[in-house]
């Protein structure tokens, strides 16, 4: 018999709600939300980035956000993302566009409080 040869699944979007709405995922028993507007979330334009946290207490004033292409390096892309509510936090920034033309990025929220929750979607053009 032959050996089973592993194939390596391309990477899929699981949060391309996005571009209707928000996305939540529970991180650490916590929900945690992604709202990114304007809607569709397109490349190179102005965005706004908010994350919300339920319950919230114990976490920083300030988050950061990392934003990466599975399978491909782009380099460090972070942003800081600052208190404005209680458990909500913001920050303004542009996803930039590929020039391989994939579409596919994640955004993880760096809290090692939230165990590092991940959304990934393709951007619009």
């Amino acid at each position: 018999m032959f050996g089973a040869v592993q194939l390596h699944a391309e990477p899929k979007a699981d949060s391309n709600a996005i571009h209707d709405g928000t996305c939540i995922k529970q991180a650490n028993g916590r929900n945690v939300t992604l709202d990114i507007t304007p809607r569709p979330v397109k490349a190179m334009q102005p965005l706004l980035f908010k994350i919300s946290v339920d319950p919230a207490d114990n976490l920083p004033s300030n988050m950061m956000i990392d934003f990466s292409m599975p399978g491909m390096y782009m380099g460090e892309n972070r942003m800081k993302l600052v208190r404005t509510a209680p458990g909500v936090w913001e920050g303004r920034g542009v996803i930039v566009r590929c020039m391989s033309g994939k579409k596919l990025w994640r955004i993880t929220i760096l809290s090692p409080e939230l165990g590092n929750p991940a959304f990934s979607f393709d951007v619009r053009d």
